[in-house]
């Protein structure tokens, strides 16, 4: 192994520079059309049973294609692929945002997900690859990290203003100049590597693990239908369906010689606790922002901008945490942090589940998002870092797209299952408990019922993190003795392309 190739990248910060913008772009755009959802739906006149795809249609080709995502970028160059990701992505904006009709937003949105899920396994592999010292790399992560949890909340800000005080086509076009930046910034700083040997593509894999997660995803979804529920023909078709293509995409996988996912990744005890973890907190997680959401808006009234406001301390918690966890990651070790992290969360979401129509946010709300942040943002640093522990550098491109699938299925199987439990729970304390208070609109829902179909929701999701706080306290034994020896991911192989 050529020796130059261990002296760190001048241009490490710059290229963390770049590989920052691209990430937050990709986080953002999954959560900021929830607030300017309304307003797309008026005016392309979407229906109740379709305005759905406008986020699905993102999330499914998204977390079905990253599998695929990170061995292009293992292969092909991961700054090449990186570049061509944000190109395509900044196109398929463009596209979203001039949509006339809702069949080309919706491709729109399908197309920001099949660039997305290249653009960001490459990004996280780049990471892996440019900081070579665990110190620095843990400071890296702690960037990546801070990103990937305010992202969704940045993107509910972001939505809110650009929507009350733009149009919601701004939604789209804003990723158009952050995408441009990040090309241009990233040409001169970030330096190419990629993997030689063969670069035939395992297609019968892509395809197994791509439908597999999307008839999975779709028959939750339809579960979550109204007139459908998990009884439904089309759910329980789609989701059994879901789940002997994955069956078949692991069997396939076992016997190939050329695999999507090498199982080694999934089966080492650390990373698959790193996996699991992921997939139960992001479950938890990304149905909160939903149904908060909603109840910001729906149940007190807010604008789209005081609603998107609301979630600011969550971010700026997810950032103080995670800077500070990157600090701490190499003393303490993974372990510690990650599990009392997990549990704030499962505190945070439980304490939530006691709001009310009438709950207070200084009192009800505010307390339950600072604690959440504050321990999930050393959550996400953690993660992404035992994630990726003792991978082969020529793997690293398909363990970070593991880590992206199993948040973004993760997020989409959790949110779809909570939405269907909270809709019934809301429809039987409705029954149970007529409303007495003003008249409502024809077709609205009591305020007391809907909350008490969030309240419902939060308790779950409390119980995915608990059951995550668990897995990884007992499956990701790593300590901090190991993780500083851990320089495998950042060190090429002999077949690597020399840094340029």
């Amino acid at each position: 192994m050529p020796d130059h190739v261990h002296v760190p990248d001048p241009k490490r910060w710059l290229a963390l520079v770049v590989i920052a913008i691209a990430q937050l772009m990709v986080i953002l755009d999954a959560s900021i059309v929830n607030i300017a959802l309304p307003d797309a739906q008026k005016a392309l006149h979407i229906s109740a049973a379709n305005r759905q795809w406008v986020v699905t249609a993102y999330t499914l080709a998204f977390g079905g294609l990253l599998l695929l995502g990170g061995r292009i970028a293992d292969y092909a160059g991961r700054k090449r692929v990186f570049v061509i990701g944000l190109l395509g992505f900044a196109g398929a904006s463009a596209l979203g945002g001039f949509a006339p009709d809702q069949a080309l937003l919706f491709t729109a949105r399908a197309l920001q997900g099949a660039f997305g899920a290249v653009l960001a396994p490459a990004a996280l592999s780049l990471i892996s690859v440019t900081f070579v010292d665990s110190k620095e790399r843990a400071k890296a992560f702690g960037v990546y990290g801070a990103l990937s949890g305010a992202g969704a909340a940045i993107g509910l800000i972001a939505g809110g203003l650009l929507t009350q005080y733009a149009s919601w086509r701004w939604c789209f076009f804003v990723n158009i100049p952050m995408a441009l930046i990040a090309v241009g910034l990233a040409i001169p700083n970030v330096r190419e590597s990629r993997i030689h040997g063969t670069t035939r593509y395992d297609v019968p894999g892509a395809l197994l693990s791509t439908l597999g997660f999307i008839s999975l995803v779709y028959g939750i979804t339809e579960a979550a239908t109204p007139g459908h529920g998990w009884t439904s023909p089309s759910a329980i078709g789609f989701i059994a369906a879901g789940v002997v293509l994955l069956i078949a995409f692991v069997v396939f996988e076992s016997k190939t010689s050329n695999p999507l996912l090498p199982l080694s990744i999934l089966f080492d005890r650390i990373r698959g606790g790193s996996y699991l973890a992921q997939f139960l907190l992001a479950s938890g997680l990304f149905g909160m922002f939903l149904f908060m959401t909603f109840y910001f808006q729906g149940v007190h009234g807010f604008s789209p901008v005081k609603a998107g406001l609301c979630f600011l301390p969550f971010s700026l918690g997810v950032i103080t945490s995670a800077g500070i966890s990157s600090q701490l990651l190499p003393k303490v070790g993974p372990r510690p942090l990650g599990t009392i992290g997990l549990l704030m969360g499962t505190g945070g979401l439980f304490y939530l589940s006691k709001i009310t129509a009438t709950s207070g946010y200084a009192s009800s709300v505010l307390p339950a998002l600072l604690l959440m942040s504050l321990g999930l943002g050393a959550v996400f640093v953690v993660i992404s870092s035992t994630a990726l522990f003792n991978v082969p550098f020529h793997e690293s491109g398909v363990a970070s797209a593991v880590l992206n699938t199993t948040q973004q299925i993760g997020g989409s199987l959790g949110t779809a299952i909570f939405n269907t439990l909270a809709i019934s729970a809301t429809a039987a304390y409705a029954l149970a408990h007529p409303w007495r208070g003003p008249a409502l609109p024809k077709g609205a829902t009591a305020p007391d019922a809907l909350t008490h179909g969030f309240s419902v929701a939060f308790e779950l999701g409390a119980g995915c993190m608990l059951t995550a706080a668990i897995v990884f306290f007992l499956m990701v034994n790593v300590d901090r003795h190991h993780l500083a020896q851990h320089d495998d991911v950042g060190e090429p192989d002999e077949d690597e392309v020399p840094a340029v």
